[in-house]
């Protein structure tokens, strides 16, 4: 029944998934926009589709274009990666509406966590603490102030139906709030076609610690450890480690099981991950919220388990029982991985973008390593899509290994034509806080003069 498997995405992701498939046998079908035609995504798959102009609303987020390219190609797997309609609740029902499998948790629990109201109500359902914040905003703003008010400055306002810091604003006090919730809901609406926003208690020097879990879609999960994300600019993670360097093993098993007590609470199916802010001194941790999808920094997971976590997802959604091969007495964690996002953009000029011709992409290459792309010399990096060049992993034995490795790739890596944080990236992983595991949500922001 399932031969053929559609990728609904671009990038790094899509022939991440594409690997994927084609190792279990499976024929490939790419989705690709006008500036996308010549993209190692299409090239990687065995037919490919044009949905669009280059414009993601106008491509990548037209449901319909994608369905269409399923329906008329064959294919009966939908992989949506990451961002676009990965966390879609509607499209991942009009795909099981005509046959299409989607890989993903059904659209009911998709629902439930991409409603933050809701997923809050669950997760303290299932003994989870959570932090102060609201319901998705409504009203006048008169009301929205006084909500801000109840969840207490700082906070944070953010996009209900988003993922990946987009569009997310701190706010320090009351006469900043209108402003940033009319800015997250413009950008939410531009990225997720949805405008939505709610407000959150922000906790300005705590660590973020996510868990990956699997869940059988029957009540029953497994977790695959721990993430640390806390090196993270403007709320977009920048360096990503498994495990967290600062858990102690009795701080690791009580935040891995609440998250999978959540994954079984809500009947998790496929590969999700559980976000908390933790807090070093008093141990305390808040659950922010579930990503019913891959995340971009699943390889550290993949590279410490041994786990081919996007495979499984296919294999599960192809029918196959999983919870033997992922019991949990069976995945074990071995030594650290550390990621690092390359970016195309100029950290001497605010960061800014910078898009242009890959007149030379040179990658390293060794034990431990890999790299993960969606780009290739002779290509240009447009200004319609995330900046994200590739994602860097090294895995070692101990965690100053990986760095070491991880800094020595970053070394070796040859881009010439735009302009990246390569050089930022390499100051950010020998920096004495990092390198010590003394960092939090804010921490690249305070020493972000001393990278540049």
């Amino acid at each position: 029944m399932f031969q053929k498997l559609i990728v609904a995405n671009r990038g790094e992701i899509a022939c991440r998934v594409m690997r994927a498939a084609k190792k279990l046998g499976l024929a490939t079908v790419a989705v690709y926009s006008e500036a996308d035609a010549q993209a190692p995504h299409v090239e990687l798959a065995d037919e490919a589709v044009l949905i669009g102009p280059a414009a993601a609303a106008q491509s990548y987020l037209q449901q319909q274009a994608i369905i269409n390219a399923a329906l008329t190609t064959g294919a009966t797997l939908l992989h949506p990666g990451y961002g676009f309609l990965a966390e879609n609740a509607n499209f991942a029902r009009r795909c099981g509406d005509v046959g299409i499998r989607f890989i993903g948790p059904s659209p009911d629990v998709i629902t439930a966590m991409g409603d933050k109201e809701q997923a809050r109500r669950i997760a303290v359902e299932a003994g989870l603490p959570v932090s102060r914040g609201t319901s998705k905003l409504e009203g006048t703003d008169a009301q929205m102030l006084a909500e801000g008010g109840r969840v207490g400055y700082p906070l944070l306002v953010k996009a209900t139906a988003g993922g990946g810091g987009i569009g997310m604003r701190r706010v320090d006090e009351a006469s900043g709030l209108l402003d940033s919730i009319k800015q997250t809901s413009s950008i939410s609406h531009r990225a997720f076609g949805d405008g939505s926003v709610y407000l959150e208690h922000f906790v300005p020097r705590a660590r973020h610690v996510e868990v990956q879990v699997f869940g059988f879609g029957d009540g029953r999960a497994v977790h695959l450890f721990d993430r640390d994300c806390s090196v993270q600019r403007r709320h977009q993670k920048v360096i990503e480690e498994a495990t967290s360097p600062t858990l102690e093993a009795s701080q690791r098993a009580a935040i891995c099981a609440v998250a999978v007590k959540l994954a079984q609470t809500c009947r998790y199916e496929g590969a999700g991950t559980v976000e908390f802010l933790y807090d070093d001194e008093s141990g305390e941790y808040f659950f922010l919220e579930m990503n019913t999808r891959i995340q971009v920094e699943h390889p550290v997971t993949e590279m410490v388990t041994g786990v081919d976590l996007v495979g499984a997802q296919i294999r599960q959604a192809q029918g196959e029982d999983l919870s033997v091969e992922l019991a949990q007495d069976r995945i074990v964690a071995s030594g650290f991985s550390v990621e690092a996002r390359l970016y195309a953009e100029r950290p001497a000029k605010n960061f800014l973008p910078s898009p242009g011709p890959l007149n030379a992409l040179r990658l390293p290459e060794g034990p431990g390593l890999r790299i993960d792309t969606g780009y290739r010399q002779g290509m240009k990096m447009t200004a319609y899509y995330d900046p994200m060049l590739m994602k860097v992993i090294a895995h070692a034995e101990t965690r100053d290994a990986a760095l070491d490795r991880l800094d020595s790739a970053l070394s070796e890596l040859v881009v010439e034509g735009i302009g990246t944080n390569q050089g930022f990236l390499r100051k950010a992983l020998a920096h004495p806080a990092f390198r010590a595991g003394r960092v939090h949500t804010t921490w690249l922001a305070e020493v972000q003069h001393e990278l540049i």
